[in-house]
């Protein structure tokens, strides 16, 4: 019989949370044979990633996955053995209390935000006990052995390899998107929030020597680009030219669609959690706007990723990659730390390739999980 599961996920930030568990709910059904509940409290936010899917369906399957509305008044129902509170999210009093009335509890594990600051190893795995006598244990996703690994379905870098071999594929991805780039064009993608210093990039991708074109799917970066352009409103299929830089409104795509997406481009910039880890499977140069905290807090979870990720590089290639992205989430001028980083595009494209492999050698996080339910038992 199949081992049960409950994810729960509250939409906090549109698309991160459900992207991270969307994608882990459908490793564990798809690689672990787990039967998957995933309770989501907007499903509006879930149907986007997911064509096909209903915002108003109190209970749906979608690829496998027992997707349930997490109903504002709870309905009893059996607990799973695994249960996962995905980002700190508040689980149902009821359901709780169901937990702590099982023979056996369930492994209750509060799935964390990914961070390569030091302090994770530490509190990896550990447990919390709680009031009512059930135990809670800390799961961090991480870039290293102490930590639960990263999101990356068995299949995935042996896919990312067939597609960057076949140009047919390629082609007929981007024209399904109504992309047609020019022959020498750079691609680059935009996925990122709101950002005062981006026109000083466009404006130094549109005075460029080398054409580029600029995919920019739905989101909130939009407005910005839109101001750019002379403050206009932009809509799905839009394309402008300024200068060398054509810049295409693309539609929200799926999961499996963004992935071709980023391996297609040859320059990536993501937000948020979900993007930020798929762009680094592409193995492509990249760029990372990190979700901004009150007191700018998010600088140290930037600097920690920076601090592992440059390794490898050259002095001079690691001071113009942390350059770039201090100044995309610093308020400095992107537009001259873009052309700095330039000279040195040969190893930038090496060491994104190079980074992929070595994560790829860990553990992934769905992988993770389940050994650990297994040594639970």
């Amino acid at each position: 019989m199949k081992a049960t599961w409950d994810i729960f996920c509250t939409v906090v930030d549109n698309y991160g949370d459900i992207g991270v568990t969307w994608r882990l709910a459908r490793q564990l059904v798809d690689e672990h044979e787990i039967a998957v509940r995933l309770w989501v409290d907007d499903l509006n936010a879930f149907v986007p990633m997911c064509p096909g899917a209903d915002a108003a369906a109190l209970q749906q399957w979608q690829q496998g996955v027992d997707v349930r509305q997490w109903p504002a008044e709870w309905v009893p129902i059996e607990p799973a053995e695994v249960v996962i509170g995905a980002f700190a999210c508040q689980l149902p009093a009821h359901y709780v209390e169901a937990m702590r009335a099982r023979a056996k509890p369930p492994l209750w594990l509060n799935l964390e935000y990914l961070s390569a600051e030091h302090w994770v190893e530490g509190c990896h795995g550990l447990p919390s006990p709680q009031a009512n006598g059930l135990r809670k244990v800390f799961f961090f996703p991480g870039f290293t052995e102490k930590t639960g690994g990263l999101l990356r379905e068995g299949t995935l870098l042996a896919r990312r390899q067939a597609f960057e071999q076949s140009a047919v594929a390629r082609q007929a991805f981007l024209q399904r998107l109504g992309v047609y780039p020019e022959v020498q064009a750079r691609l680059i993608s935009l996925f990122a929030y709101e950002n005062t210093q981006l026109g000083n990039w466009l404006d130094a991708l549109a005075a460029g020597s080398q054409p580029t074109h600029l995919l920019v799917p739905q989101g909130r970066i939009l407005a910005d680009v839109g101001t750019w352009l002379g403050h206009a409103r932009l809509e799905v299929g839009d394309v402008r030219v300024r200068g060398a830089l054509t810049v295409q409104i693309l539609p929200f795509v799926s999961q499996d669609d963004y992935d071709r997406l980023l391996w297609s481009c040859d320059f990536n910039a993501v937000r948020g959690e979900d993007s930020f880890v798929r762009a680094q499977w592409a193995g492509r140069p990249m760029l990372w706007h990190i979700y901004v905290q009150d007191e700018n807090a998010h600088w140290e979870k930037l600097e920690a990723f920076l601090e592992l990720y440059r390794h490898g590089l050259s002095a001079d290639a690691s001071a113009a990659l942390v350059a770039l992205w201090r100044a995309w989430n610093m308020d400095r001028d992107v537009g001259q730390a873009w052309q700095a980083a330039q000279q040195h595009w040969p190893e930038l494209q090496q060491h994104a390739r190079d980074w992929a492999a070595r994560q790829a050698a860990r553990p992934d996080l769905a992988m993770a999980l389940v050994q650990f339910y297994r040594n639970w038992l």
